[in-house]
Formats: structure tokens, sequence, C-alpha cells
């Protein structure tokens, strides 16, 4: 089964004492051009946040998340965890600061909301090597490095002879050798809770921007005689992301993890890079996904099962062995039963289809229970809707909708009635009843060779 929530934890650490995330994400997102905060752009169908959130909580026992003034929806999608204000955007060792109260006496690791794509096991290790204790492995702090295939501008983290951290470098004030060094700050850092305390608060500003950075804290527990470790990750877990190019490369690396999870879980996807899932999406063993198929959030399909080409799903159930699709949509609310059929064009809403049920052809099923066996014919319509109200529609079982007949709901079709193609429901049919609604067709010999001509005659006058 594929369940992307594909930052979960694994390796089951077991903590010794309390431990604090501390989750910045106050960050107006400038870059973005847009109005919505960094934090809450989305990734695989939910705010950066809430993967970051998803990955922190399964790791650590407190989760708190820092915010800006007037950032009320990134308050709710952080709830439960306690958020706190950072009132002045002043730096990111004054944005951690906001949050000492809630540090605990444990552990802290500060990370950044535009850095949702670190997964649990890298923050197990981080903070297993907080906790290393005595001997040479032992860390005062530790932090976050990759070694990215392009190091550009980012701080190069200079190590020791013992593979300890000396300093991190900035990549204006490097050398030419410093800047040779691959290893790279990603800028997350962890610390006992008191320490760390001690060490934001002794961050100066004297820089560019007048600013208070946590990456500052590496150079004050040096000074102090910390010993400080860096630990490795991909760089497709450590990058930061502060520009739509940047999400756009992000969700690259989302959806390759979230095919390639899929497959190793036995689902067949015949052309992987077409298809784009969401963090939620769960899939069964032997299901079949054809190209350029899109799952929105809130998507299970069972074993069997077969979406086709050009399909979009969102907030739905598939049963196992149906078939869905090619271009079909399936929206929110809507489940199918095991081996029924969603075919061309067909557009399900709140709807579910019960086992065997098909609608095959260019159909609009809102509000409605389809029952077991029933077959909905080309070009059926189910009036869901009134202007004001939404109305739902009942099928029974082994009925039998003809082609381009229109159900004005509300109303209730029972088991085994046959409604003739063409027609207009507007009342319930009882079980086994034959509805014709229609009116009455009236034949007039030669009417359309003398239409024709008058047609023709006021296209020549002009």
């Amino acid at each position: 089964m594929i369940n992307s929530q594909f930052s979960a934890s694994s390796s089951g650490l077991s903590p010794t004492g309390s431990s604090t995330a501390v989750l910045l994400a106050a960050g107006l997102g400038t870059r973005m051009r847009s109005a919505l905060p960094k934090a809450m752009q989305p990734l695989a169908g939910q705010p950066m946040l809430s993967h970051l959130i998803a990955s922190a909580a399964s790791v650590f026992d407190k989760v708190v998340v820092v915010i800006g003034p007037d950032m009320d929806d990134v308050a709710k999608l952080a709830a439960p965890h306690a958020t706190v204000i950072q009132h002045d955007r002043l730096g990111t060792a004054h944005a951690a600061l906001q949050a000492e109260n809630l540090f605990g006496d444990g552990d802290v690791a500060v990370l950044y909301a535009d850095n949702p794509l670190i997964s649990a096991e890298t923050m197990e290790r981080l903070l297993a090597t907080q906790r290393a204790g005595t001997g040479p492995d032992r860390a005062d702090l530790a932090l976050l490095a990759m070694r990215p295939a392009d190091p550009g501008r980012y701080g190069r983290v200079i190590t020791d002879a013992d593979g300890t951290v000396r300093e991190i470098v900035e990549w204006a004030d490097a050398t030419e050798a410093e800047r040779a060094v691959g290893l790279c700050n990603a800028g997350v850092l962890c610390a006992e809770a008191g320490r760390f305390r001690e060490w934001l608060h002794k961050v100066g500003n004297a820089n560019a921007k007048g600013e208070y950075y946590l990456t500052d804290v590496v150079a004050v527990a040096r000074s102090e005689g910390g010993i400080v470790h860096a630990v490795e990750a991909p760089e497709s877990e450590l990058r930061g992301i502060n520009s739509r190019v940047e999400l756009a490369e992000a969700e690259a690396i989302v959806q390759h993890r979230l095919r390639r999870e899929a497959m190793l879980s036995g689902v067949t996807l015949t052309a992987p890079e077409t298809v784009f899932f969401s963090f939620d999406t769960v899939l069964e063993p032997d299901v079949t996904v054809q190209p350029n198929v899109v799952f929105g959030p809130g998507v299970t399909v069972r074993s069997g099962a077969e979406i086709r080409a050009f399909s979009h799903l969102e907030g739905c159930e598939v049963g196992p062995r149906a078939l869905v699709g090619p271009y079909a949509r399936l929206r929110p609310g809507s489940t199918l039963g095991e081996a029924s059929h969603v075919g061309n064009f067909v557009e399900l809403k709140a709807t579910t289809l019960g086992a065997g049920a098909k609608a095959n052809h260019l159909t609009y099923l809102g509000d409605s229970s389809i029952g077991a066996g029933t077959n909905v014919g080309a070009g059926t319509i189910t009036c869901n809707y009134d202007g004001v109200f939404k109305h739902r529609t009942t099928i029974g079982e082994n009925a039998f909708i003809g082609s381009d007949s229109i159900l004005v709901a509300p109303v209730t079709i029972g088991d085994g009635a046959l409604i003739a193609a063409g027609s207009v429901i507007t009342r319930d049919v009882e079980t086994d009843s034959l509805a014709v609604a229609r009116s009455t067709q009236v034949n007039k010999p030669g009417r359309a060779a003398r239409f024709r001509a008058a047609l023709r005659a006021k296209k020549e006058q002009g």
C-alpha cells in the first residue's frame, strides 16, 4: 500500500528525556510573489508547513510553531500544536527566541517551514547525535549539512581533522579554499535547551541587515568550547524553498518519491512521470494507473482497480476491481463499489456507485446513490441543484437508466425500474416500473424541404 505521508517515522528512536521542535514559519514569502505566507504554499496537495509538522511530531515530544503577526491561517494549520508570534522580524535567532519559554528542559531543534522535505529519519539522526553522551562522538550542538550538486552560495561547513565542525563560513566571506568545500550548511540546529537559550541570547546583529542569525549559534558554542557535529543528509531533503521555481523543483522531488513508493508497494504506473499524487493518496497492491492521472487529496484505491488515462480523482474511494476512465472525474464524497465502472467523460460528486454498477459515457451523477448492478446510459444527468439547495437522487439495484435521461432531484427510482431514453423524471418510479416521460412526437411530411428553402431565401436576401 502507498500512503504518501512520505515523512513518517520508521526507525523508532527511543528518546531520553523530553524533546521540542521549534518550526520557524513567520516568513512572508516575498520571493514567492504571493499573498499567501510561505509556510502555506502547497506541496503535494497540502501546505509546506504540514509536511514538516508531520515529520517533527513523529520524532519530538512537542512541536512549537513560530508565526508572524496576522497569520491566523498558519496558526489554525499548526493546531493543536503551540504557536508563538514573532512581532518584529529581526532574524532567525530572534524568531527562535520567541519560543524559549516553551523549550522545556530537554533537547531543542530549530527547523524551517521552507525546508519541508526533511524526513523523520533525518530528524532522529540529528537528535541522536546531540544525545550521543560522552566520548569522541559527543556533541553539544548538532547541525544538518548536505553536499549539493551545485554548492553555489551556500554557507560552507568547515571541519577539523577529527570531523567536528570548526565554523560555518558564509560564501561571501569564504576563501577560494573554503569555497571548494562541498559540505554546506542547511541551517537546522539541535542542542540541550538550557545551553541553546544561553547561546541564542549571545548572538549579535553586527551584519549588513542588522539581524540575529541562527547559524551564529555555532560560533557562540565553539567560543565556549562546545563540540559541534554535522549530520549529513541528501540535498533533496535539505534544500530550501524560497521561490515558485524552487517550489516546483521540490514538487518534482516529492512526486518522484511517491511514485517510487507506489511501485515498490505493488502498484503499476505505466508512465510514472505523468502521474501526480497527493500527500495522503492510498493505493493498494495490484492497482493499475495509466498515464496522465491526477490524485487530489483524500483518495483511496482498492486492490485490482484500474484508473485509466486523463482521469482526475479527489476525496473519493474506488473499490476493488473497479474501472475509472479514461477522462473521468471523481469529486469529493464519491464511493465506487466493487467492479463498478465509470467511463469516458463521466463526473461523479458525492455519489455512491454500488457493486457492478456502470456509468460508462458522458454522464453527471451528483448527490446520488446508485444501487448494485444498475446501468446508467450515456448523457444522463441528475439535476441535484435548484439554485439554493442540493437534492438527492436514489436509484435502486439492477435498474436501467436510458440514454439522455434527466433525473430531477429529489427523486427515487426503485429496484429493477427502467427509464426510457430521453425521459425527464420528476416523480418517484416504483420497483420494476417502466417510466416514459417524453413529449409527443409529431412528423410533418415535406415540411423539412420547405423549411430549408425558406432559410436559404432569407440568407440570400442578406
